[in-house]
């Protein structure tokens, strides 16, 4: 295959993967943005999505259809409800100091870990994709008779890929509005902005905590549940995410949105494209290189607001 199609299959691939991280990284951020929490445990929440969407899917059998439809929408509302538990049993009581919250979260990472290989056990579980049809996918290019499209062999992608990025676009679209243009929206916006005298107002910000530290694992849910039927569920599966997630939120901007969504897309699309032709360890190090250049030239992120 030449390069040029090559390096189109190498972009698809980089944007299912940034699809996935940016509801992941996203989840992160509105986690710290609103109560200033690094939660550790966050890949963990990852990780618990997509081992519940293969218990899910094998559980109720038939048409992969039909588990993944189930899973999809119980595993992050569970996820959630632990996560919102966690906080009215833990980090509540630690009043949300930033150096016990990250003891207690890297202690509640190893809790769901040897909990999750205790009940499932530790074998990798595959989960059959609701519908995976092999698509190929032209190439343009202009020759001794012009403008011309051919069909490269081996140039083609499966219509789940497709699926998990317009899935990920439309989970971005309602988080947006969710944020922007509900009440939900503008109470966790005052929190964040004044916790103090959001409480002041009535605002029970104890339940807004609650509720968006579920919301930031719903995320991380969603988007393993995503991702499963490409990869496979097992308990050590939460590193990596936790990694990128940390790297594109220090990118784009602690608790920054757009930022994160930038960020998530030029992490995503590199380590798409660089694993393609290089290896995913040149990827790794390349973001780790990213982090080190914003933390020395921009240290509040490309989106962040800088330190008054």
């Amino acid at each position: 295959m030449e390069f040029g199609p090559h390096l189109m299959l190498a972009s698809l691939e980089g944007a299912v993967i940034a699809s996935v991280l940016v509801l992941t990284s996203m989840g992160l951020s509105i986690v710290f943005g609103v109560m200033r929490v690094v939660n550790v445990a966050h890949g963990e929440f990852y990780m618990l999505g997509a081992v519940l969407a293969w218990y899910l899917t094998s559980l109720l059998g038939g048409h992969p259809a039909v588990g993944f439809l189930a899973a999809l929408v119980v595993a992050p509302l569970l996820v959630g409800l632990i996560a919102a538990t966690a906080d009215r049993v833990i980090l509540k009581h630690l009043k949300y100091d930033a150096d016990r919250t990250i003891v207690a979260t890297i202690g509640l990472l190893y809790i769901i870990q040897q909990t999750t290989l205790m009940t499932f056990g530790p074998d990798a579980r595959p989960v059959e994709p609701p519908f995976n049809h092999r698509l190929a996918l032209p190439w343009f290019e202009f020759g001794e008779s012009g403008f011309a499209m051919y069909w490269p062999w081996g140039l083609s992608t499966t219509s789940y890929k497709l699926f998990v990025i317009a899935a990920a676009a439309v989970v971005l679209v309602a988080l947006w509005l969710l944020i922007t243009r509900t009440k939900i929206g503008l109470i966790m916006r005052a929190t964040q902005q004044d916790s103090e005298t959001a409480q002041a107002f009535g605002i029970p910000v104890g339940r807004v905590y609650s509720m968006v530290f579920g919301l930031g694992a719903g995320l991380a849910a969603l988007g393993a549940v995503l991702v499963v039927p490409i990869q496979q569920a097992h308990y050590l599966m939460g590193a990596d995410p936790l990694l990128l997630s940390f790297i594109v939120v220090i990118i784009g901007g602690l608790g920054s949105l757009p930022g994160t969504v930038v960020a998530a897309l030029l992490i995503g699309m590199s380590d798409g494209i660089i694993s393609v032709f290089f290896s995913p360890t040149v990827a790794k190090i390349l973001a780790t290189f990213l982090v080190a250049m914003v933390l020395v030239w921009r240290p509040q992120g490309l989106f962040g607001k800088p330190v008054t």
